[in-house]
């Protein structure tokens, strides 16, 4: 099944009429109609197909129990309305590069595995890459267990509804060491590569990247009959404080987005006793994104003591640069470079990715295909059809040379 063919199955799967996104979330039909459609790949190739103690879904060729295996792949799942490439182009393009090697005729050395990591967009229970931290040892079982979604579902009962057991998720350190190096194939989420002219890149790096959430705690009052001079309203502490957000990123070369709101109670015609905001930041090195978290802090506390409101700033994740294997990172581009004779650029990303946190165990490199816009977690996220093959080849490139010497 070719690449277009394998992209065209599986795009209807989780796409919403009203928007054109994809509603991808973890452990719902959309994603087991995903997990479904990997299987189906799997078995399509004689590959065996295994789901691991976290959910995570794999696809061997070779004996896995021999190491040191070569292993690629993304994720399935998105973020509300997200676009149709962020995580299954890295997916389907495992696939597609393995049917190319075997099109070559490729004679390979060690094992080859392809893997659907689940969760990683964090969409539905507010953590990103629970597959990945589960199986790294980055999240225990019983933070897992705690993890609850806007509807108060738990975790636990979200598996169980989809038929996978609770209990048995956690550290996998066999898994982990039978592989030798993980390849994670990505559409960029910016548009670095547009600007340079090239199909394909390399990632030298992740920033530093979190999430803290912002708890402004007013007073509950009627809108028409409250004067100004009152009232206790967290929503303008919120406002001054978004407008921070963006002269701290600004100021620092760094970004920051308040993306995410909840507010009580709610009415059109009530001052709110409660805005929870979530604050996304990233930034190129730790020192900056400390300076650009503290300065949006300081700023939100000056706010809401002159509008009477108190502050709770709660940092709810946190992933510290992550540099990928330099070895590894040197050998795709001497495979891409010297071997094919194409211009790959290597360039840093603000986007948080499972090879990230999979490389304080293994070693990990990820391919970025360019996204012509720039736009990602959109359905405007795009890439042409000609990178797309490109970043088949690519792929395919580096798993001959990783896989067959």
């Amino acid at each position: 099944m070719s690449f277009h063919s394998m992209w065209a199955e599986l795009l209807p799967v989780g796409r919403s009429s009203a928007s054109g996104g994809y509603r991808r979330f973890a452990w719902t039909d959309a994603d087991t109609d995903c997990r479904a459609w990997f299987e189906d790949q799997a078995r399509a190739r004689g590959l065996a197909h295994e789901v691991d103690r976290n959910g995570n879904q794999w696809a061997w060729l070779g004996d896995p129990a021999e190491g040191d295996a070569v292993v690629t792949g993304s994720h399935l799942d998105s973020v509300p309305d997200g676009g149709a490439f962020d995580g299954p182009l890295g997916v389907v393009s495992a696939f597609a590069a393995l049917d190319e090697l075997r099109a070559r005729d490729a004679r390979l050395t060690r094992p080859l595995a392809i893997v659907n990591f689940g969760d990683e967009e964090g969409a539905r229970f507010g953590l990103a890459c629970v597959g990945s931290r589960l199986t790294a040892g980055q999240l225990t079982r019983e933070q897992a267990h705690r993890l609850t979604d806007g509807d108060g579902v738990t975790l636990p009962r979200a598996m169980e509804a989809a038929g996978y057991d609770p209990d048995a998720v956690g550290p996998d350190p066999e898994r982990l060491a039978r592989i030798g190096a993980f390849v994670e194939l990505h559409v960029e989420q910016g548009r670095a590569l547009d600007l340079s002219g090239d199909s394909v890149g390399i990632a030298s790096a992740i920033w530093p990247h979190g999430r803290w959430r912002f708890d402004f705690r007013g007073e509950a009052n009627h809108a028409g009959t409250t004067r100004l001079a009152d009232r206790r309203d967290p929503m303008l502490s919120y406002a001054e404080t978004v407008l921070a957000a963006r002269r701290e990123a600004e100021l620092a070369g760094a970004v920051a987005t308040f993306g995410k709101i909840a507010v009580e109670p709610n009415g059109v015609n009530a001052i709110p006793s409660l805005v929870r905001g979530w604050l996304d930041s990233r930034a190129e090195d730790q020192t900056r994104l400390d300076t650009v978290v503290g300065g949006i802090e300081k700023a939100a506390r000056s706010h809401a003591d002159a509008h009477g409101v108190d502050l709770d700033v709660v940092r709810e994740s946190f992933t510290p640069v992550v540099e990928f294997d330099h070895a590894l990172r040197d050998e795709l581009a001497r495979i891409l470079g010297t071997d094919t004779g194409l211009t790959v650029p290597v360039l840093g990303t603000g986007a948080g990715h499972d090879a990230g946190i999979l490389s304080g165990s293994i070693p990990t490199a990820m391919l970025f295909v360019r996204n012509p816009t720039g736009v990602s977690h959109s359905p405007a996220e795009s890439a042409s059809e000609d990178d797309c093959v490109a970043g088949v080849l690519a792929l395919a490139d580096v798993l001959e040379g990783l896989a067959c010497r």
